[in-house]
């Protein structure tokens, strides 16, 4: 079994910046792929990014530009550098890893963009 721990929400004003950092309590597997999803009220969760352990990574479109994923496979460790946050960011953010044949998942860290 693998647990997720996730850090690093909050609350900031628009524009402003998070760093959000999630940790596998394990490191003796090879991690197919890491990455962040989010959930606001009321809507489905969707991917912000993931990267794959062939280093190619892929962002929605409303946060390409802006948010930058980034991870250390020795580590088992994947963060998200969120920049010029905006209103439509508030949300539930997920941790997830996929360990073939299966998905795990962070506890969620809640961002609040707000003036």
């Amino acid at each position: 079994q693998v647990q997720l721990v996730e850090s690093g929400g909050g609350l900031v004003q628009p524009g402003g910046s998070l760093r959000l950092s999630c940790a596998a309590s394990r490191n003796d597997f090879s991690i197919n792929r890491m990455g962040w999803y989010r959930q606001a009220p009321g809507k489905q969760r969707e991917l912000v990014a993931s990267k794959t352990n062939s280093d190619a990574a892929i962002y929605a479109d409303s946060v390409k530009g802006r948010f930058t994923i980034s991870t250390d496979n020795a580590k088992n460790t994947v963060d998200l550098q969120m920049n010029n946050l905006k209103v439509e960011d508030t949300a539930t953010y997920y941790c997830n890893i996929y360990v073939w044949p299966t998905n795990y998942w962070g506890q969620g860290t809640q961002v609040t963009v707000s003036s």
